[in-house]
C-alpha cells in the first residue's frame, strides 16, 4: 500500500480547493455515488464544494483529506450538529478516493482517519447515508456502520431509477 495519511483540515486555500474540485468532478464522473449523475462538470460540482467548505470554515466540520505520497487522494466532510442535545454525534458526508487510486484500500484508511478525527472532536456516535443499488452499504457494514433506516425511492439518478437512500450509524 502507498504512504497515505489523513489529516483534518479547517481550512481550504486556493489550491487545495482546485484539488478537492477535481478530485470530486473525476470520482462523479468515474460513477461514483457522491451527489451527482454523471457526467458532470467542474462548475457543476462548485456551488455543493463551496457550501461543504463555508462549513469547514465556520469551525463547525472538518475536512478528512486523505493524501497518499504526498499527493490528494481523497476527502470526506464531517459535519457536527447545531443542536446542543446532538453534539455527540457527527455526519459524514462525500466519501470519495480519485479513481486512478481506486483498489488499494485507501477507502478504508480514509474511514479509519474520520473515525479518528471525529472521536478527536468528541464525536460519540456517526451516521452517513449510501445509495442503494451501488453495494457502497456492504463497505460501510464492515466499518461498523448498522443500517438504522431507509428512505425508499429517495434518490432520483433518472427517470425511472430511484433509488433508496440507506441511512447508516456507528458508534466510535
Amino acid at each position: 500500500m502507498p504512504a497515505a495519511v489523513v489529516r483534518p483540515v479547517t481550512s481550504v486555500d486556493v489550491a487545495l480547493r482546485a484539488e478537492l474540485l477535481r478530485c470530486w468532478t473525476d470520482v462523479t464522473n468515474a460513477g461514483g455515488a457522491v451527489g451527482f449523475v454523471p457526467p458532470v462538470t467542474e462548475d457543476d460540482v462548485v456551488p455543493l464544494l463551496d457550501k461543504l467548505l463555508e462549513g469547514v470554515h465556520s469551525g463547525r466540520d472538518v475536512l478528512a483529506l486523505l493524501v497518499v505520497d504526498g499527493e490528494t487522494a481523497g476527502f470526506a466532510s464531517v459535519v457536527g450538529s447545531l443542536s446542543p442535545l446532538r453534539r455527540h454525534w457527527g455526519t459524514v458526508l462525500r466519501v470519495q478516493v480519485h479513481p486512478s487510486r481506486q483498489g488499494q484500500g485507501l477507502g478504508r484508511v480514509l474511514m479509519d482517519g474520520v473515525h479518528r478525527i471525529a472521536r478527536e472532536r468528541g464525536w460519540e456516535f456517526l451516521h452517513l447515508t449510501a445509495r442503494g443499488g451501488t453495494g457502497v452499504d456492504a463497505f460501510y457494514r464492515g466499518l461498523g456502520y448498522q443500517e438504522v433506516g431507509r428512505l425508499p425511492g429517495a434518490i432520483r439518478v433518472a427517470p425511472g431509477d430511484d433509488r433508496d437512500e440507506i441511512v447508516m450509524a456507528c458508534p466510535l
